[in-house]
């Protein structure tokens, strides 16, 4: 690089992170001369992180250290405090626990001054540690890989959709665009400050690049005795955070003028952050509950009408219930609403005008929309039992929806199994057919019961027809399929269902009532896996498969590894 070209400040936040400070500041360091500094600031460890700290300051003149007297309580008064003192006319932002892979300062670098940018994003990756899978955060908002950079001259009011982008880190940004617009992180004990910042950088309309390589690389430990705050779903106030940060970033654009960006946010809010932590409520206390039941009724109160129109059906179905009532109701419906793809199970509710609902008696709620969803995006009900052994079975069980399936007379159903430890997908290379059988009566009506008057939710009414199925499954086919990836491989289970005019629909199987069976499978002479069901966060159904002995070595001796890391902490 020749003197007096830009480059970039590194602003590292650490806080009692001795053990892997230096990792992070070393990726930084390697980025080469794009790089001109590297200022870590300390929050106020009580480890050996300041001493750590010293040794890298000595070694390299690069690396400034600034040492915060006490802990600030969040992520956002480090950060500011780093981009104030940073002395390059670009910052990128890493965490201590992150690094930033080779050449991802150079890359962003040349986009943000090619196209004269204000801010340049590339693509961060979530690496599963340890020996987890790297799954691209967000990435279809960026170009395909070797295509040419995105160009949005005037922000991002084009592209909605990178709203759903609200990581602070994997972007680099022109300090004197911050300065200018007054950009920065909420100070002290505030969480989920990504969502405020990057909120006041996209009302700002930036000049922004998006690139489809990979710049940053977010470390995710989930056996980790400290669990990141994202990762911290299980605690009420990561949800009372989440909201009050989501309603600052709505905020933040509604008083910059971009009323359709705010909008969008509040769709996005309902789409993305309710349906998740939705899904994950079966696992909560009651109190948990009752408390998450108020917060978030209490801000979907208010609500613009049009946000909820335009999210996903099965968002807009969540936010009706949650409104509805000022108790928790219909919960397990509303996991399963929540799952991806939604799914709508048994039983099957109407109104007295025969109209689809959700719930029974005040509480019901209409399931607008419902019949003008085209067949393929059907919330159907896919139900999976498994069978292990030296012949391993997956029997599954298709529910009629309101009479949507039956006129398009569901005639086969494959499976396709989907790893999250980095395998490929793997297809069955076969279909098997579809048997129907009615449902049982409820009464004089042949339909779905009706929910008006004293009804009852989870009362038993008719589930209406099912479809069944049996498909084998080859243990070994998927042992080797995942062995390349990890030693013990966790499968989920898809179907694809196929009617008689050829459209295909396609959503993950259900464990209805909850599964969890290890046996081992074999297939003579010698060859023999460890096999166990089990549910998903999500509810459905899955598979985990270690094969021979040094599969079900490695499995145990990750087990152990993370059992003594939470008792370490």
């Amino acid at each position: 690089m020749s003197v007096g070209e830009p480059r970039v400040s590194v602003v590292v936040i650490v806080f009692d992170d001795a053990d892997r400070i230096a990792e992070a500041v070393h990726s930084a360091l390697d980025q080469g001369d794009a790089v001109g500094e590297v200022l870590v600031v300390d929050d106020g460890s009580t480890d050996a992180t300041p001493e750590v700290l010293a040794r890298l300051a000595a070694g390299n003149p690069r690396v400034r250290v600034l040492t915060r007297p006490a802990n600030s309580g969040g992520c956002g008064t480090p950060r500011n405090e780093g981009i104030a003192a940073a002395r390059e006319p670009y910052v990128m932002l890493l965490d201590s626990d992150d690094v930033l892979p080779p050449g991802a300062a150079r890359t962003l670098l040349d986009a943000a001054t090619a196209h004269r940018a204000d801010v340049a994003a590339g693509v961060a990756v979530r690496r599963e540690l340890p020996g987890g899978p790297d799954t691209p955060w967000q990435r279809d908002l960026y170009p395909p890989d070797g295509a040419a950079p995105l160009l949005l001259p005037d922000g991002i009011g084009t592209r909605p959709g990178f709203l759903r982008d609200t990581l602070s880190a994997g972007k680099l940004y022109d300090r004197s665009f911050l300065e200018r617009h007054g950009v920065r992180f909420a100070d002290g004990d505030v969480h989920y400050e990504d969502f405020l910042f990057t909120a006041m950088v996209y009302a700002a309309r930036p000049r922004l690049v998006a690139i489809p390589d990979p710049v940053y690389h977010w470390h995710v430990r989930r056996g980790a005795g400290r669990q990141s705050i994202s990762l911290r779903r299980d605690e009420i106030r990561n949800w009372r955070d989440r909201v009050d940060a989501h309603a600052g970033a709505v905020r933040a654009l509604g008083e910059a003028g971009e009323k359709s960006l705010a909008d969008a946010a509040a769709t996005k809010f309902l789409d993305y952050d309710l349906r998740m932590y939705v899904r994950e409520l079966g696992g909560r206390s009651d109190a948990y509950l009752a408390e998450w039941w108020t917060i978030t009724r209490e801000y979907l109160k208010g609500f613009d009408p049009s946000a909820a129109a335009a999210a996903h059906p099965a968002a807009r179905w969540i936010t009706a219930a949650v409104l509805a009532s000022d108790r928790p109701v219909e919960v397990s419906r509303l996991i399963e609403l929540a799952a991806g793809p939604a799914r709508l199970v048994p039983p099957y509710l109407t109104a007295a005008d025969g109209s689809p609902v959700l719930g029974a008696g005040d509480a019901a709620v209409p399931l607008d929309g419902l019949d003008r969803l085209p067949l393929t995006r059907l919330p159907v009900a896919v139900d999976g039992a498994v069978r292990i052994g030296r012949r391993c079975e997956v029997r599954l069980r298709l529910h009629e929806l309101y009479g949507r399936l039956g006129p398009a007379a569901p005639e086969s159903v494959a499976l396709e199994l989907r790893s999250r430890s980095g395998a490929p997908p793997v297809a069955l290379s076969h279909a098997a057919p579809l048997v129907r059988s009615a449902g049982p009566a409820a009464g004089p009506s042949d339909g779905p019961a009706r929910a008006g008057g004293t009804g009852r939710p989870g009362a038993a009414v008719n589930s209406g027809d099912t479809w069944t199925a049996a498909l084998p499954v080859d243990v070994f086919e998927l042992v080797r399929a995942g062995r390349a990836a990890a030693p013990m491989t966790a499968w989920t289970l898809w179907a694809d269902v196929r009617f008689a005019d050829g459209r295909t629909l396609t959503t993950a199987v259900r464990a209805p009532g909850g599964v969890s069976r290890r046996s081992f499978a074999y297939r003579p002479p010698a060859a023999f896996a460890l096999v166990q069901a089990h549910t998903t966060a999500s509810g459905g159904l899955g598979l985990r498969i270690a094969g021979g002995l040094s599969g079900v070595r490695e499995v145990a001796g990750a087990r152990l590894a993370r059992l003594l890391a939470r008792l370490q902490h």
